[in-house]
């Protein structure tokens, strides 16, 4: 993710002699130096790494796992520019949790990106800790509007969203992975099945993005009564597919809250 984030903060046009970052191997922290001609520091090689690229910097990205974000803040926080503003992109890391870690003076805003930003195509939401400022608001929008469309949420909304929009492309990749699969189960061969099963989905995404019309609206215009696509619609019904959808979202929420319950 943090990846997908620096390639759209670059094709911005923002200046990559301002940005600097830290990661684990000297392999990687040489490919983003020869690529990206940013300032780029490993762990392997300086145990400091992560100090080395807060100093001095007015916005600082947190692009680690859930896990590390209240260590990582704790081991950078006496090196940060006293006006920093902390931005995360881990799930279930509450902004307290972040405030907590950091002096008084730095702000924090939590955001919760998708793996479409590696496309340009990412929904972000974002909610800003109880120091942040507008300004510092206006800044995580311009940041992640370089890799898709942001919604300002209140955080109480951000783990719910996280459900959604956040795990969205996993449920999205599930049905594409099964409808291929059935697709295969009729005969067709794989690379047939893919095309098939890829385009329907962007075909249908486009549409639905283009037309103006409700994806319920859509869908009866496929579905002819008596037709093949309202028997297969009905099985999906009788599934009862909705309530598998809350389902499902309320076990992503279930388990965002124990992340930031620390466990």
């Amino acid at each position: 993710m943090g990846g997908a984030i620096l390639d759209g903060l670059l094709a911005s046009g923002f200046d990559p002699a301002k940005v600097s970052l830290s990661t684990k191997s000297d392999a990687s922290a040489r490919k983003y130096i020869n690529e990206y001609a940013i300032q780029a520091h490993s762990l392997e090689n300086a145990t400091d790494a992560n100090q080395r690229v807060v100093a001095g910097a007015d916005v600082v990205l947190v692009a680690v796992k859930p896990a590390y974000v209240a260590s990582t803040l704790a081991e950078v926080a006496e090196h940060l520019n006293p006006n920093a503003l902390i931005i995360s992109v881990a799930a279930g890391i509450t902004n307290a949790t972040m405030e907590a870690a950091v002096p008084d003076s730095v702000r924090v805003i939590r955001s919760m990106p998708n793996t479409p930003a590696i496309v340009g195509r990412a929904v972000t939401g974002i909610a800003r800790g109880n120091r942040a400022t507008e300004a510092d608001l206006a800044t995580a929008v311009h940041l992640f509007e370089t890799v898709g469309r942001v919604v300002v949420v209140d955080e109480l909304q951000i783990d719910q969203l996280s459900t959604i929009s956040g795990s969205g492309p996993a449920y999205v990749f599930y049905f594409i992975e099964q409808l291929t699969a059935a697709a295969m189960h009729h005969g067709f061969t794989a690379e047939q099945a893919a095309m098939l099963v890829n385009d329907t989905f962007l075909g249908a995404a486009e549409l639905v993005a283009s037309s103006g019309k409700a994806p319920a609206e859509l869908r009866r215009q496929v579905t002819s009564p008596n037709g093949t696509t309202e028997r297969a619609i009905a099985v999906f019904e009788a599934a009862n597919l909705q309530q598998i959808f809350v389902d499902a979202t309320d076990a992503a929420l279930a388990r965002a809250r124990e992340l930031a319950a620390g466990k």
